[in-house]
């Protein structure tokens, strides 16, 4: 595939972004010195909440995604409820696909379905692209969040192209992506224009976040852990980094995370994350061990906590979460999260004394 320079940030008018230099979250994800050690949780605003289930209740997935003021109100009530330090949209990674017209629907228990699965170049060539204006109801949820929030952080996030085209080759959910690597190899001129395609529509769907205030942003390649380092260095890395070059000069943090890539890490950081999401297969202090390089800076890092573990006695959560805290010292800088996201029937209270834990812990 050609080697081209990532597109530059559009230029639209964009919010104020606010100036938030006592954020912990912020200062940690810049690789400085945060006042407190900073946590917050991916999939933090959702099923584990009772006010959540309220809210939601009669509204689909997508529906609460595309509503100003309900995706406003789900973001909330974690920060509420847990103190954490960071807020992050309520949303979804298929969000943008839906908006552009893709017959794409989250069936509950199973995932994103998609319709009609793309699979041939004509199927590609018809894959509408996105609009900011596609999306303006997301925007205009962001906006709210930045007047309410306060002194909190807003982190916006997209689908990586490669977890994203996963669901529109395979149809859904898949366990060994068969269909996915079968054209990937098979046909990698069809392949590369999907993942282009997929990496535009990322690209918008950041930017309208970013102009609309967000203060940091997390690209999500949740099934990446699936492909070989060679794999993901040929066929992804090119369609991540359009996506993480273009966001670059809005200057905010830049969070890249996947499920099971401890052997990706590496690619994953140059494709320009500013911190490397690390899940709980791999301790911390081995992940900055594999991010180092001799003339960079000191690696900023994300994780670990195995969100299972969440279920277990609060002796041993507590035991993780040190021990986390511990390994994450080696790091130029370390954001308290779960190796992945906050299971549905996690007990909230126990998420609220994690960040008590965590904020009593020196950074």
């Amino acid at each position: 595939m050609p080697s081209t320079p990532p597109p530059a940030p559009q230029t639209r008018p964009t919010t104020a972004r606010r100036e938030l230099t006592d954020s912990p979250y912020l200062a940690a994800a810049r690789g400085g010195t945060p006042a407190r050690l900073p946590v917050w949780f991916m999939r933090q605003a959702g099923r584990s909440l009772p006010e959540y289930r309220a809210l939601r209740e009669g509204t689909s997935m997508l529906d609460a995604c595309f509503d100003p003021e309900m995706l406003a109100e789900i973001t909330m009530q974690p920060v509420r409820r847990h103190d954490v330090d960071a807020a992050i949209l309520f949303s979804d990674i298929v969000v943008p696909l839906k908006a552009a017209g893709v017959d794409i629907e989250i069936v509950p228990g199973t995932g994103p379905v998609v319709a009609s699965p793309i699979r041939t170049a004509a199927d590609v060539a018809a894959l509408p692209e996105l609009s900011p204006d596609q999306v303006g109801a997301v925007a205009d949820g962001v906006r709210l969040l930045v007047e309410r929030l306060g002194r909190t952080p807003l982190i916006g996030f997209a689908g990586a192209p490669f977890t994203l085209a996963s669901y529109l080759i395979e149809g859904g959910p898949s366990r060994n992506h068969e269909h996915t690597k079968s054209l990937m190899h098979s046909e990698p001129e069809v392949w590369h224009a999907l993942a282009g395609k997929l990496a535009k529509i990322a690209r918008t769907f950041l930017i309208a976040q970013l102009d609309a205030g967000v203060d940091a942003v997390q690209l999500f390649d949740s099934w990446a852990g699936a492909l070989s380092p060679r794999d993901y260095r040929e066929f992804v890395l090119p369609h991540s980094t359009s996506v993480l070059g273009a966001v670059g000069e809005y200057g905010v943090p830049r969070t890249h995370f996947g499920v099971g890539t401890g052997e990706l890490l590496t690619a994953m950081r140059d494709a320009g994350a500013d911190v490397v999401g690390v899940d709980w297969r791999l301790p911390l202090d081995e992940a900055v061990r594999r991010l180092s390089t001799p003339d960079g800076p000191v690696p900023v890092v994300q994780g670990n906590l195995d969100p299972a573990l969440l279920f277990a006695s609060w002796p041993v959560i507590e035991a993780e979460v040190r021990r986390i805290a511990d390994e994450g010292r080696t790091a130029g800088g370390h954001i308290v999260n779960l190796g992945h996201g906050v299971l549905p029937g996690t007990d909230p209270e126990v998420l609220t004394r994690v960040v008590r834990l965590v904020h009593e812990l020196r950074p």
